[in-house]
């Protein structure tokens, strides 16, 4: 391994007071891209952006060097509902994200598929493609990234199949990459621990989804056990995964070239150091 291997590293931060401000808090962590939300992820509206708030984050971006921008889509939305005004605004805020990514110039839009609601999963992933269908009559500039889940309650994305499935059969696939969370991989019942089991949950994941597709990764401990099905974030080598997963990990040169973005516990340690800094210093040091 080169000793001084390039690594796009990053995390969720906070877009509290404007969206620019997440660029400058992942600028400060010596961040080489962020994740944030564009909006109140816990409102169905939200606010127009304003030509001054656009330029703003655009030229705070140019100024921070930062490479890849990632917005996390709503937790409200759900492409799945069993309920059609649910749905209905689903489909629409899923737009307002899209719309508000393209007019900041986002990279990728990450969302949870959706879950089914007790119609089975067969039926769910079918309304969730025709939902796709719909917002995919417009042409957007920013890619969506289906996230792989834990599959807590009736969540879909929890199988590499239903990604798989969701692409297959959209009609337009080259607008529709993936985003691996190893938390919810490893909830969900995907063994990543060990050197072994890791070669061949990626084995089945190329053969899957394909590797190719593979956009973003979320970078995450599980405070649950292996299949737990229960979707909780822990800080790197602390959890449920331990070190070597992201060992495993981050030796592989098919993934360090990927953006990789923390969305571990915030705040700082007893120690009085960032939890975000501590983290991303694992990641450097398990690169090496």
């Amino acid at each position: 391994m080169a000793k001084n291997i390039e690594l796009e590293l990053g995390a969720h931060m906070s877009a509290a007071g404007g969206v620019e401000n997440a660029l400058l808090i992942a600028q400060k962590a010596n961040c080489q891209c962020v994740q944030l939300f564009s909006a109140n992820q816990r409102q169905w509206k939200a606010k127009q952006l304003t030509q001054d708030q656009i330029d703003l984050f655009k030229s705070t971006y140019k100024e921070t060097g930062l490479k890849t921008l990632v917005v996390h889509a709503s937790y409200l939305i759900n492409l799945a509902a069993i309920n059609d005004e649910t749905l209905d605004k689903s489909i629409q805020a899923l737009k307002d994200e899209l719309t508000r990514c393209d007019q900041l110039g986002i990279h990728y839009l990450v969302m949870h598929p959706g879950a089914h609601m007790k119609a089975g999963v067969e039926s769910g992933l079918e309304k969730i493609v025709k939902s796709l269908d719909e917002v995919f009559k417009t042409n957007w500039q920013v890619q969506l990234l289906l996230e792989t889940t834990a599959g807590q309650g009736s969540s879909l994305g929890c199988e590499f199949e239903h990604l798989a499935y969701i692409r297959e059969n959209v009609k337009r696939p080259e607008a529709l990459g993936v985003c691996l969370d190893t938390c919810h991989i490893y909830a969900a019942g995907y063994d990543i621990k060990s050197p072994e089991n890791y070669k061949t949950v990626m084995k089945d994941f190329n053969k899957i989804v394909g590797l190719d597709n593979l956009k973003v990764l979320h970078v995450n401990d599980s405070k649950k056990p292996l299949g737990s099905k229960v979707d909780r974030h822990d800080h790197l080598g602390k959890g449920e995964l331990g070190k070597q997963a992201f060992i495993n990990l981050m030796t592989d040169k098919r993934i360090t070239k990927l953006p990789l973005i923390l969305e571990t516990p915030k705040g700082t340690s007893p120690g009085g150091k960032d939890y975000d800094l501590i983290n991303l210093a694992a990641l450097r040091r398990y690169a090496k």
